[in-house]
């Protein structure tokens, strides 16, 4: 995926910097770029690491006065490295290494392959709404799913366009989305403003906690010889976790137990955003099927299931109790311990 093009503003002061601490006058660069010198000083303060409107900025430009009142640019390594650079490559979702494989009191050197972690940030319409850690893998499929399992938007049609950035502290995925849906976003902001960490996301009290989504319309039955065959099929569709041992997968089942698309991630969390954003993207009915789960069943699944109208959820592990009284009150039907022949329902 290509990285954006730097600003021409950018591109200039790598061109007329030489480095050595010297930097450009924004006088020369405002005459090359034919602009004023207090838009330009504007434009530099922005692309610097100066907190705007509570974020702070990407820290490519570095702004200097002369003790005669002279003003300079310097084009930081970060800068540097974004406006020298067309492209940045994606990072790769495994990373090999060598280790020691350790026996009694012997060992032996080999190679090994582990799960890449890295921060995803989600911007929405240019604002930062959340870094999680994931997976560099199917990120636009993770935003998408994101922000409707999370109720950030309220529907497909709200998001207009989705782009991923891959710079050198992680990756960036940019969706533009509907103006009311901008607002209700802005306004979260808001109220997280000044908040400190109480354990759960965006969450200040109790009663902000939404345990109570509007039940499923009586959906089609999913039998337990179909969640047994989906769970069968589920370790072939695991590619990255043969080779790392450390990615959760979501996967999609037909009604007939037929596995039809999956997604992994070193987070539970994260592989079914994905796994339903990807649904999202192809525009395919999420009632049509069920999805399938190497983890626990833990609320926040359930929750995420019930909101995009995913009929049902099977789990290898035990679900929490709380799982099962969402999933009971949504009408979701929810299967744990799904492993050989062995499944549990815990729903009606």
């Amino acid at each position: 995926m290509s990285r954006p093009p730097p600003p021409e503003s950018l591109r200039l002061l790598a061109e007329l910097d030489e480095g050595g601490g010297r930097g450009v006058a924004l006088t020369r660069l405002a005459k090359r770029l034919g602009v004023g010198v207090s838009v330009l000083m504007r434009e530099y303060s922005g692309l610097g690491e100066a907190v705007l409107g509570g974020l702070e900025g990407p820290g490519w430009v570095r702004l200097e006065c002369e003790p005669g009142g002279r003003w300079l640019a310097h084009l930081t390594e970060r800068g540097r490295a974004l406006a020298g650079a067309d492209e940045a490559a994606a990072p790769a979702p495994l990373r090999a290494l060598t280790v020691q494989r350790l026996a009694g009191a012997g060992g032996q050197a080999e190679a090994d392959e582990v799960a890449v972690e890295t921060p995803v940030a989600l911007v929405f319409n240019g604002i930062s709404q959340a870094v999680m850690m994931a997976t560099p893998a199917d990120l636009e499929a993770f935003a998408l799913g994101f922000a409707l399992s999370e109720g950030l938007l309220r529907a497909r049609e709200e998001c207009f366009g989705i782009e991923l950035r891959n710079g050198p502290d992680g990756c960036e995925v940019h969706l533009q989305v509907a103006a009311a849906a901008e607002m209700r976003l802005k306004e979260q902001r808001r109220n997280l403003a000044g908040r400190t960490g109480c354990g759960l996301c965006g969450i200040d009290s109790l009663r902000s906690l939404e345990l109570d989504p509007a039940p499923l319309s009586r959906p089609a039955p999913v039998r337990p010889d179909a969640v047994r065959r989906a769970i069968e099929q589920l370790p072939a569709w695991q590619p990255l976790n043969a080779r790392s041992g450390a990615h959760h997968a979501a996967a999609w089942a037909g009604l007939d137990g037929e596995l039809r698309l999956a997604m992994e991630d070193v987070g539970r969390h994260n592989a079914l955003d994905k796994l339903l954003g990807r649904l999202l993207l192809e525009r395919r009915p999420c009632e049509d099927g069920f999805v399938v789960m190497s983890s626990r069943a833990s609320y926040e699944l359930v929750l995420k299931c019930v909101r995009l109208g995913v009929p049902a959820l099977a789990t290898i592990s035990a679900p929490t109790s709380l799982a099962v009284d969402i999933a009971r009150r949504a009408r979701l039907q929810l299967y744990g311990f799904c492993r050989g022949e062995q499944t549990v329902r815990y729903t009606d």
